[in-house]
């Protein structure tokens, strides 16, 4: 048995690969949402108590960690799911697969590997860190996964830019347009947690997802328009103090500002060793993208 906490984009894809391989699921979210499969059941908990959690992953032999606090509530969310996952998955003797973004690298100047340091200096990088150091430290079976910026109907640029998009309005971005970047398929990500979470040669490393070779926002969204039939979009960047400034009322703006810097200059993640070692590799641009549309 498996137990997928959240079910966003990567938890659904993981709960239905597992499911469609025959294994039994519980997915667990505080609404109880989740994909419908007869072999998914979607239990409605709060995944930061650990007593809770560790009733609901009897049995379970591997944990994935797919949650996703909104961004504001990191400091104070974060700490208590992690450690009842690690708890849980101590307790059942499960192996804990984690969902990760790439903050914890902090400020880079070169493609990212799973060998560089964890350096960030940011309130959301070194949350990320603590997490996966703490991981290390408990003895727990664990394993992470780390990802760009998503290819994804939701939480990704697509989201951001494609209600304009689509009335052939301008599409405001609030960072660069034309710095290269890495992009990850959620469903990649999704894949590599579920290989990886199987293979004992992963454990107790840090793993970064097939991805796409990395190209500029504009690239992207020029491609997602062609897909969608759509005009080539019109697209334009929110001023930095237009950024700064939205801070001072919403939550998410002022989240964001700390980590412009991936957008600022180039963030590029180098995945090539999960396909040297696993044999894993990106589902191509297109095709993600498609699947992004479908939503």
């Amino acid at each position: 048995m498996h137990v997928v906490v959240g079910s966003g984009s990567v938890g659904s894809a993981v709960a239905l690969e597992l499911a469609g391989a025959g294994e039994q699921v519980k997915v667990v979210t505080r609404s109880g949402s989740g994909p419908e499969h007869p072999l998914v059941q979607r239990v409605a908990a709060d995944a930061g108590d650990a007593a809770a959690l560790g009733r609901i992953a009897e049995g379970a032999s591997v944990i994935y960690n797919c949650a996703n606090p909104q961004y504001f509530e990191w400091p104070t969310a974060w700490p208590p799911l992690h450690n009842a996952m690690l708890r849980a998955a101590e307790a059942n003797g499960a192996v804990l697969a984690i969902t990760a973004p790439l903050y914890a690298y902090g400020h880079v100047d070169r493609p990212m590997t799973e060998d560089m340091p964890l350096a960030a200096q940011t309130v959301k990088g070194r949350v990320r860190a603590k997490m996966w150091q703490d991981a290390l430290a408990s003895g727990v079976r664990a394993l992470e996964v780390r990802s760009s910026d998503w290819i994804a109907p939701k939480y990704s640029l697509i989201e951001m830019a494609l209600p304009a998009m689509r009335t052939g309005k301008t599409a405001w971005m609030p960072a660069s347009l034309d710095v290269p970047h890495t992009y990850t398929y959620t469903g990649d990500a999704a894949n590599t947690l579920v290989t990886l979470a199987r293979d004992p040669r992963s454990w107790g490393q840090a793993w970064h997802t097939p991805s796409v070779p990395p190209m500029t926002a504009r690239q992207l969204l020029t491609r997602v328009a062609e897909l969608a039939g759509l005009d080539a979009p019109s697209l334009k960047v929110y001023p930095k103090a237009a950024v700064y400034a939205a801070g001072l009322w919403d939550k998410f703006a002022k989240e964001f500002r700390e980590v412009r810097y991936q957008h600022d200059r180039p963030f590029v993640m180098d995945s090539s060793r999960v396909t040297n070692e696993f044999g894993l590799t990106a589902t191509p641009l297109d095709d993600s993208i498609r699947e992004a549309l479908k939503a």
